[in-house]
C-alpha cells in the first residue's frame, strides 16, 4: 500500500516515515519544496502523478503564538493548504488522514475532551485548524487525529527548551493549563494503529495517556534526566502570550496511546544514548 505524506521533513513526519516504512508501506516523502499544498494544482498533479492509497496530511503553520499576527498565513496553510488536500483526496477516492489539535476546544470543560464534544478554539491556530477539519469531513474516507503538546527528536519542543533552561537561577513554568504530552513516536505508532486495525472512519484523539500541567510535564521531564533544578510553579497570568491556550486540553484517547509518563521516560533514554 502506497503513502503520500505532507510535511514530511517536519518534527513528526521525520518518525512517522520510517515507522510506516517498517510496517511495510510504500511511503512517498513531500514537503514544501516538491508539494506546495496551498496551491490546487500543483497538489493536484503530484497527488495524480504518485497515486497514492493514503494521504497523511502533516504539513501545517504551527507556530500559535505568531499565527495571531500572521492570520493570513495561518490560514493560506492550515485552511486553504488542507481544503486542496481534501478536495483532491475526495475527487480521487483517497484516503486522507489529518493531525489536528487540542486547540481547538477553549479548555472549559471539567474532565476529558471527547471526539464527540463541540469545538470552540480560542486562537487563530486554533480556528485554521478547526476550519481544516471541516474541510477534511467533507471526504467520504477521513480519518480525523487529535494530538497535544507534541515533542520529539526532530524538531524544536518543550522538552529540550526546558533541558536547555535547566541552569537557570530559578524557572518558572505555568502550573494552571492542563493537558495531554504526545511523543511523536507515539503518535505515529496511533495513527498506524488506526490504519492497521481498518478502524471506523472518523475522528480520533492521538495522545498521551493520563494528564498533567506544564509545570508537571517539566518536574519529570529534570526528574528523568536526573537534573536539580529550581522550578517553580505560575500562572498563565504571571506568562502572558500572544494565543490563548486553553486551561484544560486532556483528552480521553481510548487506549490509543501509552500513559505519558512511560512514552517520556523512553523518549529521553533515547536522548541520553
Amino acid at each position: 500500500m502506497k503513502i503520500l505524506v505532507t510535511g514530511a521533513k517536519g518534527m513528526l513526519g521525520q518518525d512517522l516515515c520510517p515507522i510506516l516504512e517498517d510496517e511495510g508501506y510504500e511511503v512517498i516523502e513531500t514537503d514544501i519544496d516538491n508539494l506546495d499544498i496551498t496551491n490546487l494544482e500543483n497538489t493536484q498533479e503530484v497527488i495524480k502523478e504518485n497515486k497514492p492509497d493514503i494521504v497523511i496530511h502533516l504539513a501545517a503553520y504551527t507556530n500559535v503564538d505568531k499565527a495571531e499576527e500572521d492570520k493570513e498565513t495561518a490560514y493560506k496553510i492550515n485552511t486553504l493548504g488542507t481544503k486542496n488536500i481534501a478536495q483532491t483526496c475526495r475527487e480521487a477516492g483517497i484516503t486522507l488522514v489529518y493531525i489536528s489539535t487540542d486547540y481547538v476546544f477553549d479548555g472549559e470543560k471539567e474532565g476529558k475532551y471527547l471526539t464527540t464534544d463541540k469545538p470552540n478554539p480560542q486562537s487563530v491556530y486554533g480556528q485554521t485548524k478547526y476550519e481544516g477539519e471541516k474541510e477534511v469531513q467533507k471526504c467520504e474516507k477521513y480519518y480525523i487525529t487529535r494530538t497535544s503538546w507534541l515533542y520529539g527528536h526532530h524538531g524544536r519542543n518543550f522538552v529540550e527548551t526546558m533541558i536547555s533552561l535547566k541552569d537557570k537561577e530559578e524557572l518558572k513554568v505555568v502550573n494552571d493549563q492542563v493537558g495531554c504530552p504526545t511523543w511523536t513516536v507515539e503518535l505515529s505508532n496511533g495513527i498506524v494503529k488506526i490504519l492497521k486495525e481498518n478502524m471506523p472512519y472518523g475522528i480520533y484523539h492521538v495522545c498521551g495517556s493520563g494528564k498533567t500541567s506544564w509545570w508537571g510535564f517539566s518536574k519529570k521531564i529534570f526528574e528523568l534526566c536526573n537534573l536539580k533544578v529550581n522550578l517553580k510553579p505560575c500562572t498563565t497570568q504571571e506568562f502572558p502570550r500572544a494565543a490563548k491556550r486553553p486551561k484544560n486540553s486532556v483528552m480521553e484517547n481510548n487506549g490509543i496511546c501509552r500513559e505519558w509518563e512511560t512514552a517520556l521516560k523512553e523518549y529521553i533514554e533515547l536522548r541520553c544514548e
